[in-house]
């Protein structure tokens, strides 16, 4: 019976460490991004953290082979999984406020908020370890049997919060559950139980779930503007309010990028940028299919359908969670017959797709993280065979015009000269090129249809096309992709 405790202990505590690292991710997200910087960054502190743990783990080992001495640790464990929350509001937020630097904010909150407690998982195997075969005649084979136990152990944790406990509990209560199930556990591996250690412990739940409550009472009164927190099983999604100067705004937040946001009181599109894809109504006097790629809060798909009632629109997003949120918090209408939504990949749309459209909108790019299986010329190769013959593909890329941040915008028109006889490209705000702005990058499959009337509604549109821009830069291929993820 001890040892089989020993195992299910071994097994649960090497799927919580990993179930942790990717809880880290998702706490830390909003504050500090998903970039693979950032990533790199968790995964290495939380493998430093669990090195520690392994070494310090086998010398206390060694000194004190005690049961009740593991169940301890693993009771520490708990309490410091429980203050994650706390933590949250009282050391990643404020370090994100007062400085710029990620890696940095990023380093420090995985060692003190997620690598104690994984330090701590870590000490489990070389317990196991000393416990299981004291008499070192088989060491090698228990000790490979313990590795591999807690590595089992890892996938299952891994692939179980990555598919399943993530997306559809969130990590707020994925934490409550990994405190629980490390508190029974303790409890479990403690030998010699007496009324007063279950009296003990009972005092020790109330203070894990108390910690654990206290900490969402914490994140709702530092954030009163956030209406929403949802784990997706791609993103950590807000919806927020802000009110930037008079004018209140509803804002939907992935990671640390501004995705959407709207008028709260009008409605109306809040980035400007937005309105650059009508520019397919006057391009093409004939367009009446439309496909997006990125749907975030589906605000334009929303002014789409409102303002060209003789118009069809397909949108691709990714996320069906964020399908939810547009629907429930930015009032998207999933019911409009001249709406149809895939929640697919866009490139692999794009590779599937039988469809035709006379104009393909490409909203998929945050900044330099942007997806960079949608900016090369296979996929743009795609998106150009799925255009009617007047077709075009519209893309918002966020670059500045030249400088050291020009790289995305002249990658990116290198390409599209490479896939597209015709090419445009239009600067949304009058700023300096050197700064940083959203781009929009027009491709024609064969040439523009014009739609004289309705030159002065777009005047003001046009008057911002780049002319003479040019591009020193290679095309973008699936094997060739310097910008991106």
């Amino acid at each position: 019976m001890e040892k089989l405790k020993m195992k299910i202990t071994v097994f649960l505590c090497g799927a919580l460490d990993m179930v942790l690292e990717l809880v880290a991710a998702r706490i830390l997200s909003p504050y500090v991004g998903s970039s693979n910087l950032i990533w790199t960054t968790i995964i290495g502190i939380m493998l430093i953290s669990m090195s520690i743990g392994y070494w310090l783990g086998g010398k206390i080992a060694d000194k004190k082979p005690d049961i009740n001495v593991l169940s301890l640790f693993i009771l520490v464990g708990a309490i410091f999984t429980s203050l994650i929350p706390i933590l949250e509001v009282v050391l990643v937020k404020p370090l994100s406020e007062i400085s710029s630097q990620l890696v940095f904010i990023a380093i420090i909150c995985s060692a003190v908020v997620f690598g104690i407690p994984s330090f701590i998982l870590a000490m489990v195997s070389p317990f196991a370890v000393k416990l299981e075969d004291d008499s070192h005649e088989d060491i090698g084979k228990t000790s490979g049997g313990i590795s591999s136990l807690s590595t089992i152990g890892s996938i299952v944790g891994t692939f179980t919060a990555g598919f399943l406990l993530i997306p559809h509990l969130g990590v707020r209560v994925l934490i409550l559950i990994i405190t629980l199930v490390l508190f029974v556990l303790s409890f479990m591996m403690f030998n010699k139980k007496n009324l007063q250690y279950c009296i003990a412990m009972f005092f020790c739940l109330i203070v894990l779930l108390g910690f654990n409550y206290y900490g969402k009472v914490l994140f709702e009164k530092n954030n009163p503007d956030i209406l929403a927190d949802v784990d997706s099983q791609y993103s950590r999604i807000w919806v927020k309010n802000e009110l930037v100067g008079d004018t209140n705004y509803k804002i939907l937040q992935v990671d640390t990028g501004l995705e959407s946001y709207i008028n709260q009181e009008t409605n109306e599109m809040g980035a400007d940028y937005l309105y650059y894809y009508n520019l397919f109504d006057y391009y093409n006097k004939n367009a009446k299919s439309t496909l997006m790629i990125g749907g975030a809060a589906y605000t334009y798909p929303t002014y789409y359908l409102n303002n060209y009632q003789d118009k069809t629109i397909d949108v691709v997003e990714i996320d069906d969670k964020m399908t939810e949120l547009a629907k429930s918090q930015f009032g998207l209408d999933t019911e409009n017959p001249r709406l149809k939504i895939y929640h697919q990949d866009g490139r692999s749309f794009l590779n599937s797709t039988k469809n035709k459209y006379d104009t393909i909108l490409i909203d998929a790019f945050k900044g330099h993280n942007a997806p960079f299986e949608l900016t090369t010329y296979e996929a743009l190769q795609k998106a150009k065979n799925a255009l009617n013959d007047n077709g075009m593909v519209i893309t918002n890329i966020i670059s500045s015009l030249e400088g050291k941040d020009d790289d995305f915008i002249k990658y990116e028109y290198a390409t599209y000269k490479a896939v597209f006889p015709e090419v445009k490209l239009y600067k949304v705000r009058d700023t300096e090129n050197s700064e940083i702005q959203n781009l929009i990058l027009i491709g024609f499959k064969n040439g523009t249809n014009i739609n004289e009337e309705k030159r002065g509604q777009y005047a003001n549109l046009l008057s911002r096309e780049i002319t003479g821009f040019s591009s020193d830069r290679k095309v973008v291929t699936d094997h060739y992709a310097p910008i991106g993820n």
